[in-house]
């Protein structure tokens, strides 16, 4: 599904997407409002979404989507580089972050990996919004580690810090399938409804601050 209030650019990025061939492009919508009422009825994998538009901006709307529809990811794609707006959006549940700047193949290849569940946010982005979880852990009593097994621990700490199932598999000596079962795995024992839950878990619980080098 694409959301932007500029037509050119959805029929740009539908044509590009469904000329790929492994996409089908279910909807359409000009606003957030917009998004999130199609969201609710086509229920898509990937909502492809900018963040400034009028009546509802995309960031109130990927927050709408990612709590009324947890299998549906949000890959944000815009012109805004306010750090405010990046972090904004990370926050509010999107699965990736994408410039408008960005390459047809990088396009491709992000709305891949946030339809397959991985994360597709600037490291620079993860160490910003950690920072700000960790301020705010500070004043909170920290989560208990003992529900996780030492293995899971490392898998959680690697995803947080942003690292793909496979690039997680090379390190544990997995195959990628591996590691997915093993993120949702953790996700269902934590009781998280989403995956953005499962990292603030994370990073509340101090695994990013064990040998961390933020």
């Amino acid at each position: 599904m694409i959301v932007d209030d500029h037509g050119i650019i959805r029929d740009g990025l539908r044509e590009l997407l469904e000329n790929a061939g492994d996409f089908e492009v279910v909807g359409q919508a000009e606003n957030g409002a917009t998004a999130v009422r199609v969201a609710q009825d086509l229920k898509p994998d990937v909502v492809v979404m900018d963040v400034l538009m009028p009546v509802k901006n995309g960031i109130e709307a990927c927050r709408e989507i990612t709590d009324r529809l947890p299998d549906t990811h949000v890959l944000i794609l815009t012109v805004a580089t306010e750090e405010d707006a990046v972090i904004e959006s990370v926050a509010a549940g999107a699965a990736g972050f994408l410039q408008k700047y960005a390459g047809k193949d990088e396009f491709l290849s992000a709305v891949r990996d946030v339809a397959s569940g991985e994360y597709r946010i600037p490291g620079d982005v993860i160490k910003r919004v950690f920072t700000g979880i960790r301020a705010t852990a500070r004043r909170a009593a920290p989560p208990d580690l003992e529900k996780l097994t030492a293995r899971e621990q490392e898998i959680l700490t690697l995803f947080a810090r942003g690292l793909s199932y496979a690039a997680i598999g090379e390190v544990r000596g997995s195959r990628p399938l591996t590691i997915r079962n093993a993120i949702y795995g953790i996700q269902n024992k934590l009781g998280t409804k989403t995956k953005q839950e499962m990292v603030v878990w994370a990073v509340r619980s101090g695994l990013l601050d064990n040998g961390s080098k933020d």
